[in-house]
């Protein structure tokens, strides 16, 4: 399995992104998937999840109610929708798949992890 995440870029606070994750492989559908980020000098943290379906899906709380995660499996593909960004969202954005078929919120739930990609929030 690989994992490709894409989508980061520079933008100003208050402004969207959209990011895209990747994955080759048949299995894609089979398991949950998750976006962690880590910024600078900080520990990797979870960001969102979602379920093998899209009916189970979980935010960390600093993103709640700004991001927004879903996945179309036909294309292999699972996204986040990022809006409001804050200048604290500037992190690399990670994509992983858990091993699992439900929601993970925790990165020893998940074996694969793509390349990550940049996110810059300016103020």
């Amino acid at each position: 399995v690989q994992l490709q995440a894409s989508g980061g870029g520079l933008v100003q606070a208050g402004g969207s992104l959209r990011l895209s994750c990747a994955a080759s492989g048949s299995t894609f559908s089979r398991n949950a998937k998750g976006w962690f980020r880590q910024a600078p000098g900080k520990e990797r943290e979870f960001v969102a999840t979602i379920s093998r379906t899209g009916g189970i899906i979980s935010y960390a709380e600093s993103v709640k109610g700004r991001f927004a995660v879903s996945r179309d499996n036909a294309k292999n593909t699972v996204y986040l929708q990022m809006n409001s960004l804050k200048p604290e969202d500037t992190a690399v954005y990670y994509c992983a798949k858990a091993r699992g078929m439900l929601a993970a919120m925790n990165d020893y739930e998940y074996d694969y992890w793509g390349r990550g990609t940049l996110v810059t929030v300016s103020s």
